[in-house]
């Protein structure tokens, strides 16, 4: 598994570029036409205190912290594609994972589509940050052989056991131990903040409404992925914080077990009405 990082990813796109992609995929020309003008001739500057500097004319990349600019870069990067059915291309904005199934010890497609995906990465102005573009090997056999190291225009990928990966971390034995220890870690700090606003006085209905905000969504990051993978006695130390947290509140709170099932129903629910998913053809709607 290679964990791909662009240098500055919205940063560099090319407005004359990304309205080639564009038109190739069928979009209607006034929204083209709107989508050059909000991202070329943009004045830019830096302000400390009462110092300003000179005002910059910006007309490539995409603004930081606009909800437009991941959408943006994912129509961008739309062309970037897997030709080989063993290797798998995962993106979710700038966040591109290449997977390469190796199998009797060959790694060549793996290593063809790396390398593919560099030239397209030149082709299109974006910049691999090798330092920290990561692999991590997945192998179940006792005594596994030492592969040769990857390398990326000219650099020696560092290889990891373990890598965040949108918010959760994933180790390379598939196992959620690390990625539970910190969901426990965090929670339990922001319970501090719980009796400090009993302290004040604060409805109840508000201090449920800071808990599934600031430590119920911690909880459940991502609780449809690692949930079912998880012991028991991880589970007994998850819901201990949801109890400690309704003896704070004085009120029941949903379990992390009814939360999972809730939120599991849901994402079977999106993927069955969605034919493109790639998970669509495992469900089957029973007749009501």
């Amino acid at each position: 598994i290679l964990f791909v990082d662009f240098s500055l990813a919205f940063n560099t796109i090319i407005p004359n570029l990304l309205l080639q992609k564009l038109t190739q995929l069928s979009v209607p020309t006034s929204i083209c036409q709107w989508i050059t003008s909000f991202l070329t001739d943009r004045q830019q500057l830096v302000k400390l205190g009462k110092f300003s500097s000179c005002t910059r004319t910006i007309s490539t990349g995409a603004p930081q912290g606009c909800v437009l600019s991941p959408l943006l870069f994912s129509l961008y990067t739309n062309d970037c594609t897997s030709k080989d059915p063993s290797v798998k291309l995962l993106k979710f904005a700038d966040d591109t994972t290449v997977i390469g199934r190796i199998q009797d010890g060959d790694e060549s497609a793996y290593r063809q589509e790396v390398k593919e995906l560099t030239v397209w990465c030149s082709r299109n102005t974006l910049e691999l940050n090798t330092l920290k573009t990561v692999e991590m090997t997945v192998d179940f056999r006792k005594n596994p052989p030492a592969l040769p190291s990857l390398t990326i225009m000219d650099s020696t990928v560092m290889t990891v056991e373990t890598f965040r990966f949108l918010g959760s971390t994933i180790s390379q034995d598939l196992k959620w131990d690390i990625h539970i220890d910190a969901i426990v870690k965090k929670p339990q700090q922001r319970l501090f903040f719980l009796p400090q606003l009993r302290k004040f006085n604060l409805p109840q209905e508000l201090l449920k409404q800071f808990y599934t905000a600031i430590i119920e969504s911690v909880l459940c990051t991502s609780i449809t992925v690692w949930f079912s993978s998880a012991t028991k006695s991880d589970h007994i130390r998850l819901q201990r914080t949801v109890r400690t947290a309704e003896r704070i509140i004085g009120t029941n709170l949903p379990t992390l077990q009814e939360l999972y099932l809730s939120r599991v129903s849901k994402k079977a629910g999106k993927i069955t009405l969605d034919p493109s998913h790639p998970a669509h053809s495992l469900f089957e709607l029973l007749p009501s």
